[in-house]
């Protein structure tokens, strides 16, 4: 072949590459600024960080000073990802929304909820993958005052009944704590049962191998505890 033909040859051999390349990056979706600019995630902060980021946005929510209020702001960035800067295990009383005890907006808190705020399979591999996928740096517990789904326990292991349906299922999983709390024979056993469930809980997250336990180990997660007064709006940590 003649060094002309050869040349026409590449000519379109690289036209076709580049071809290629353009509809291929046109097919990804776009990155969002900070990922295109190589600058760190918005929830690339230390765990000490985030739970100050917490217990900042109680103090506000506790004092009716909450900032979080135009949720709006932000709406087309959040369409394209998510960095939540903590992980929130809480109950599902209607009476405790996280996001407002935290001031926090959405896309804040990644949050997993359930009566009696306790850690199953399947709350610990949501909490797995904001921790890991989704770059979480803390993941809290939280308790409340007046917990129906401790009380209800609480009168299970007096009593030795038993609840209809499925609701054994949360009396089983806060048992131990109500148990462990009764042999402390505090003044108050409802208050000191909550702050136990939180506690089994936390050290259970501690422990959770593989994933939560090597972040832990690596100083990238910190899990702690805490209760929320429902009278007061206070997140107290346990």
């Amino acid at each position: 072949m003649c060094t002309q033909c050869d040349l026409a040859s590449l000519s379109r051999r690289r036209l076709l590459t580049a071809g290629l390349l353009t509809a291929t990056a046109a097919a990804l979706p776009s990155l969002p600024a900070w990922a295109q600019s190589a600058a760190p995630a918005p929830n690339a902060i230390s765990p000490d960080e985030a739970l100050a980021r917490l217990q900042q946005g109680n103090a506000r929510y506790a004092g009716n000073a909450s900032t979080s209020r135009d949720y709006s702001v932000g709406r087309v960035a959040r369409a394209q990802a998510q960095y939540p800067f903590a992980g929130i295990v809480s109950c599902a009383d209607s009476r405790l929304a996280p996001e407002l005890a935290f001031d926090q907006g959405p896309g804040e808190l990644f949050v997993v909820r359930v009566a009696g705020n306790f850690v199953n399979e399947d709350g610990l591999a949501s909490l797995e993958y904001g921790a890991m996928v989704l770059g979480v740096p803390l993941i809290m517990v939280l308790g409340h005052s007046s917990c129906g789904a401790v009380d209800a326990t609480i009168k299970v292991v007096k009593d030795g009944s038993t609840l209809p349906g499925h609701l054994p299922s949360l009396i089983n999983a806060i048992r131990p704590a109500v148990v462990a709390a009764q042999a402390k024979n505090p003044a108050d056993l409802l208050a000191e049962a909550t702050a136990e469930n939180v506690r089994l809980n936390v050290k259970s997250l501690l422990n959770a191998k593989p994933i939560l336990s090597d972040l832990v180990a690596g100083g990238k997660l910190k899990v702690v505890g805490a209760v929320y007064d429902i009278a007061t709006g206070k997140v107290m940590p346990v």
